[in-house]
């Protein structure tokens, strides 16, 4: 078989531009780029956090695969268990993982209020919420419930964004700050019970890998298509074939909150 590297500029790009891109298996990457994993590991501290809970919501559940990942490791569903998403793709794929397990997914606009009655779960998580809405989290929350989740920090993989658009401006994705996170976590009425950052190396080794991971996660490079930016892909190609991989790192907050119990 041709290896990886002896294929064309044309042939890679092809390969990244046919794949699908529905929720939030990574599997593909395999082989093409690698991302180094959060101290916490998120997915099996949910694990944990879900064989306590009696009643739980996962919001913007991609495809499904975090939650069904950690209840695959041998915990219970929760009695009362669902899970929301907005993007109608991953909807029909989280619905299939997750049905088996006991979970109803609900489709559901990412900015759109959260729609269950006050009080409703003891246990929200969420991994890399495009934008957490902290009072709709607060209200679904039972008194005593937390909110655990894993959230993309600010200027994440900013490296490969400013090969495509440039030097971006210093404020930019500030609201992702896990100070500016905890501020109004706490003006929704949470307390912040443990809040931890960490910086991680990503290596692109080709520039497949590259052109799959921006139509993924559609707003690194809002609007990017392989036409568009085909120059900008040709001399990123040029430096991964004559330097190796090309090193980004990405930005995490590992996030727990509490709704106070009175």
């Amino acid at each position: 078989m041709t290896s990886r590297h002896a294929r064309t500029f044309e042939d890679l790009v092809a390969e990244g531009a046919a794949v699908p891109t529905e929720g939030w298996d990574f599997s593909w990457f395999e082989g093409r780029a690698t991302e180094a994993r959060t101290s916490w590991g998120y997915a099996r501290s949910l694990a944990g956090r879900l064989a306590d809970a009696a009643a739980s919501l996962d919001i913007q559940t991609g495809g499904g695969e975090v939650v069904d990942f950690a209840l695959g490791l041998g915990v219970k569903t929760p009695l009362l268990a669902a899970a929301t998403e907005g993007w109608p793709p991953n909807v029909a794929k989280a619905t299939a993982l997750l049905r088996p397990r006991g979970i109803v997914v609900v489709a559901a606009a990412e900015d759109a209020p959260l729609p269950f009655a006050d009080g409703t779960f003891d246990l929200v998580s969420s991994r890399h919420p495009v934008n957490p809405q902290w009072a709709e989290i607060a209200r679904v929350l039972q008194p005593g419930g937390t909110y655990f989740a894993q959230h993309v920090g600010p200027r994440s993989v900013f490296e490969l964004v400013e090969h495509f658009l440039g030097p971006q401006p210093a404020e930019q994705s500030s609201d992702r700050h896990p100070d500016r996170e905890r501020a109004a976590a706490e003006a929704a009425g949470l307390e912040i019970v443990d809040l931890r950052a960490e910086r991680l190396r990503i290596e692109f080794l080709d520039i497949g890998a590259v052109v799959h991971f921006l139509r993924k996660v559609v707003w690194m490079v809002p609007g990017f298509t392989v036409a568009e930016y085909e120059p900008l892909l040709r001399s990123l190609h040029e430096r991964i074939e004559a330097q190796g991989p090309f090193v980004a790192h990405s930005s995490r907050h590992l996030v727990e909150a509490r709704k106070p119990a009175a």
